[in-house]
């Protein structure tokens, strides 16, 4: 997660603008032992940025807060946080999964939530805190963004969107699981009531007005609170037949139902059924995005090589194709640190040969993309019967042409990419439905489609080549 974003947009029938008004990194912090999220310089960047948008701006209608998944903050019976929240990609839940399946069944946990093993799924942070001085001392649970609006308004709820990532939330009735809590020994109490999208979810506390400079009747909306949700929610597609690749530091691959699969085969195949806007499935996998390329980009530049994208995205489309191919979702490649070298240490232990340069890793770092969303969008159609005809491409990765031109011809597909900040203008068009300026998610989509920038790519590679490459490295799908 390199940065996060104030936006400002404005959303009416035919119109969808949208400025930048503030950008802050996010880093997390090594301490001892732990991997956390800065989550304070996090808020101080959101205060800034609704000071920028008083000032640049003026009237303010409403203001709706987004995150990533997962990772959650504990406050105690003072209302005080325990603590800067662990990163997912800290360490402390390697084997947990295991703890948690001799109470509960994988499989039994899997038709409950409906939600893919991840090693960091909230479910076995917590097991991994059971017996923490910090969670016994806690008294509130919440998500990053619930976290951050509680700081806002001062009120406390858990957005529908991002308690399905959770581990916790049953995929059927669409709130918590109390019983599931119960019977791994985890404090029911500690989850606040659940929220919709659109939902209102108070209004500024007086010194958030005092620091921005906005009235303090300025309305915070629950919005799609799990950046996917709200990215899935803006994706440009006026028919049905479609799939999307929410493209950034994750490649969330999928598509959106109207029922959950929780299959055994699904389970299998470590699919998710996380909700999105107006009570669909994002039936989807989490892939290892483009974390391969940044971890990447930033090893060459800490050893001050030429690491600039735009000549390496150059080099890597003259490269030889398929000269070297990983699995993006190998756990050697979860936690930060020198992604070429494993990369690199991946291919001797596979019998292949390393990349031979920057350019060629940057090549089987994209190639090996493509071959997971192809994977991954093939089983989709597979579990839940339903046909592609067209794949959405949107967030940061739908700048990447190479990416998008190799996820077309490995899939066999139209590609349409963009919106490249499809997750702020989702978060912006749910509250302006709130405000009554636009209508359902099909005329949300309408309109995205209508006043974004799209770029649309054709198959063109050779499909016998694509597969062939898919079952070197196990993706066929």
């Amino acid at each position: 997660m390199a940065g996060r974003v104030g936006g400002s947009g404005r959303s009416g029938p035919g119109t969808l603008d949208l400025s930048e008004v503030h950008r802050f990194p996010n880093r997390p912090v090594r301490l001892p032992g732990s991997l956390r999220w800065d989550v304070l310089a996090l808020f101080q960047g959101v205060l800034d940025g609704l000071g920028r948008a008083a000032r640049g701006y003026g009237d303010v209608a409403s203001i709706g807060i987004d995150s990533w998944a997962v990772d959650y903050g504990l406050l105690d019976a003072d209302g005080q946080l325990l603590g800067n929240p662990y990163h997912y990609r800290d360490t402390r839940t390697e084997g947990v999964g295991e703890r948690v399946w001799r109470t509960v069944p994988a499989g039994e946990l899997y038709r409950i939530t409906g939600l893919q093993y991840l090693p960091f799924n909230t479910v076995f942070q917590l097991a991994a805190a059971s017996g923490s001085a910090q969670l016994a001392a806690a008294k509130q649970l919440l998500m990053i963004p619930d976290l951050l609006t509680h700081w806002l308004t001062g009120s406390v709820g858990a957005e529908a969107t991002n308690a399905s990532t959770t581990g916790l939330f049953d995929a059927r009735t669409g709130d918590w699981s109390h019983a599931l809590m119960g019977r791994l020994g985890i404090d029911r109490s500690l989850f606040p009531p659940i929220r919709r999208p659109g939902d209102a979810a108070g209004t500024l506390l007086p010194y958030v007005a005092a620091e921005t400079g906005l009235p303090e009747s300025t309305p915070v909306t629950a919005v799609a609170s799990h950046d996917t949700a709200s990215a899935v929610a803006a994706v440009p597609a006026t028919g049905p037949g479609f799939a999307y690749v929410s493209c950034g530091t994750w490649s969330l691959a999928g598509l959106e139902l109207t029922e959950p699969v929780v299959t055994e085969a699904s389970r299998a195949a470590n699919f998710t059924n996380e909700l999105g806007l107006d009570g669909g499935y994002r039936f989807l996998r989490n892939v290892m995005g483009l974390w391969l390329l940044s971890e990447s980009l930033r090893t060459w530049g800490e050893r001050g090589l030429p690491a600039g994208l735009g000549p390496l995205m150059a080099g890597a489309a003259r490269s030889r194709p398929f000269a070297a191919l990983v699995d993006p979702d190998d756990p050697s490649f979860l936690t930060p640190g020198d992604m070429p070298a494993r990369i690199a240490a991946y291919c001797a232990r596979t019998g292949q040969r390393p990349p031979a340069d920057h350019a060629a890793t940057v090549r089987c770092i994209l190639e090996s993309l493509a071959l997971a969303h192809r994977a991954t969008l093939r089983t989709a159609a597979e579990l839940s019967g339903a046909d592609i005809r067209v794949v959405h491409l949107v967030g940061g990765g739908s700048r990447n042409e190479l990416l998008c031109q190799l996820t077309s011809d490995a899939t066999g597909l139209p590609v349409v990419a963009g919106p490249a900040e499809a997750t702020a203008l989702g978060n912006i068009l749910v509250q302006a439905r709130t405000q009554g300026l636009v209508g359902d998610r099909s005329d949300m989509r309408r309109l995205v489609a209508r006043t974004q920038r799209l770029r649309r790519y054709e198959p063109r590679g050779d499909a016998l080549a694509w597969s062939g490459a898919a079952a070197r490295v196990g993706l066929d799908g």
